[in-house]
């Protein structure tokens, strides 16, 4: 999963606040329910004090303390009820302590004495052993006579905690269940929201500069995503214009340039054959011819392009061997490498095939020869190797020439590009050959790369796509080397 996609990191937002909301209102409730069993706790036991202080107002006058000890122990029991009561004289002396509960759950006699304080009714939590806790409340009683008396009464907070446990774990419970239900929620709602991203995006894969005629899938949804559809398919369709103009100029000025130059050299062509000519003249003569011839392979080059990219190769597609066809032409271009005493080899294990314009396919293959063969020195080899690779037909052509500096490498397949103007100049490149390559492998819904080291060669790789081998020519193979 890719943590940092837009849809990732939507439904992290959309389960954490959902939970974190949750975890938030279970604190609250566990608080405030905390806060109520406590207070409903001390207010019982403020209760049971308010009325022990009561009997003493009644009773220490007209009977011992012995005696009203003896009445709250009757009346109330607090140890049969896991109840601490103790009623404590100003001075410190004990009138009545209960006595420890049945089940020992605390022992009164150890619980430490509150002191006395200035408001007449306090609380405090005293802690037990095993992690438990009494409450205990006081209460100031004045007797009639001045004299004064505190009394404690407490209760174990065993079924408050037992309570806020079963609490606490139900919202622990419901907290992961929460946090599930957000996160599968927040994945549906987040993905049926994101849906149409995903169809624009995979219509605007399908959008190249080879055909600009498709559109955006336009959700009719009224909202930021279809405003933005609509925005991008009218901006498609003025770099449409853009695009169409650009190719009729070029198609145009190519298609009008070449009867002129066509012309041009014949002319010059003519005159070079004059016998009444000095020497000088015929040296100049010639060298304008070699520029017509230069410009006119621009043109047609350029022509190719233009074509290429109105999408007019795809009129001539047919299945072809590519093995066959890299072999035939390596043997071809052998005689070309022979003169510069450089080796042409080619590997094709297999029949591999393809298909598309075999003429187009083929340029493919001379133009990257003929550049191999261009910047390899005297003595080197280029090596043709053709292949299927999963479901891809590769082609690769590798040379032990000079090779391209990283910075340069980039740019070899723009067009007019030369990695050395000066040289490429003499040799007659005008640094359309790889722009050729690319266009024809884009038209045949392929692609082209190349790797350099300086020094050391270059490697230049097409991929096309691989279609089965028909079944009229099952048993083709080819086996090559030269």
């Amino acid at each position: 999963m890719n943590f940092r996609s837009l849809k990732f990191r939507l439904i992290v937002w959309y389960a954490s606040l959902l939970t974190g909301g949750f975890a938030l209102l279970g604190a609250v409730t566990y608080l405030v329910l905390e806060q109520s069993l406590v207070s409903a706790l001390k207010e019982s036991q403020w209760r049971r004090a308010r009325q022990i202080g009561e009997l003493l107002r009644q009773e220490v006058g007209s009977k011992r303390e012995a005696q009203v000890a003896q009445e709250v122990e009757r009346r109330y029991a607090p140890g049969l009820n896991d109840r601490l009561v103790r009623i404590t004289r100003r001075g410190g002396l004990v009138l009545y302590l209960s006595t420890p509960p049945k089940d020992g759950n605390f022992d009164p006699s150890t619980l430490p004495p509150t002191e006395w304080s200035e408001r007449p009714e306090t609380s405090r939590l005293v802690p037990l052993l095993g992690g438990r806790k009494i409450l205990i409340t006081t209460h100031a009683v004045l007797v009639p006579g001045g004299t004064a008396y505190l009394v404690e009464t407490g209760a174990p907070m065993d079924s408050v905690q037992a309570d806020l446990r079963k609490w606490l774990g139900f919202l622990l419970t419901m907290l992961v269940v929460v946090a599930a239900v957000a996160l599968g929620g927040g994945y549906v709602l987040v993905k049926s929201s994101l849906s149409p991203v995903a169809d624009i995006a995979a219509s605007a894969e399908r959008i190249s500069s080879q055909d600009l005629s498709q559109r955006l899938t336009v959700p009719q949804t009224g909202d930021e995503l279809e405003r933005l559809s609509v925005a991008l398919n009218r901006m498609i369709e003025r770099l449409e214009a853009a695009f169409q103009y650009s190719r009729r100029f070029m198609t145009d000025a190519s298609h009008e340039l070449r009867t002129p130059l066509t012309i041009l050299r014949g002319e010059l062509e003519g005159l070079v054959q004059q016998p009444h000519l000095t020497d000088e003249w015929r040296i100049r003569l010639g060298s304008a011819l070699e520029e017509v011839d230069r410009l006119a392979h621009i043109v047609e080059g350029l022509f190719a392009i233009s074509r290429l990219d109105a999408g007019e190769a795809a009129a001539e597609w047919r299945p072809f061997d590519l093995a066959q066809l890299a072999a035939s032409t390596a043997d071809q271009m052998s005689l070309l490498a022979e003169d510069k005493q450089i080796k042409v080899s080619c590997t094709a294990s297999k029949s591999v095939w393809v298909e598309g314009d075999r003429a187009r396919v083929k340029q493919v293959v001379v133009n990257l020869l003929d550049n191999a063969i261009k910047y390899t020195p005297p003595g080197g080899a280029v090596n043709l190797s053709v292949g299927p690779e999963n479901r891809t037909a590769v082609l690769e052509v590798q040379d032990t020439g000079i090779g391209i500096s990283p910075e340069l490498l980039p740019r070899v397949f723009e067009r007019f590009f030369r990695t050395d103007k000066a040289r490429s100049r003499e040799q007659g490149g005008a640094g359309l050959g790889l722009a050729i390559v690319k266009s024809i492998c884009a038209a045949h819904h392929g692609s082209v790369g190349a790797t350099s080291t300086p020094g050391r060669g270059s490697r230049f790789r097409v991929e096309l796509p691989l279609i089965p081998t028909p079944a009229n020519n099952h048993s083709a193979k080819n086996n090559h080397e030269y």
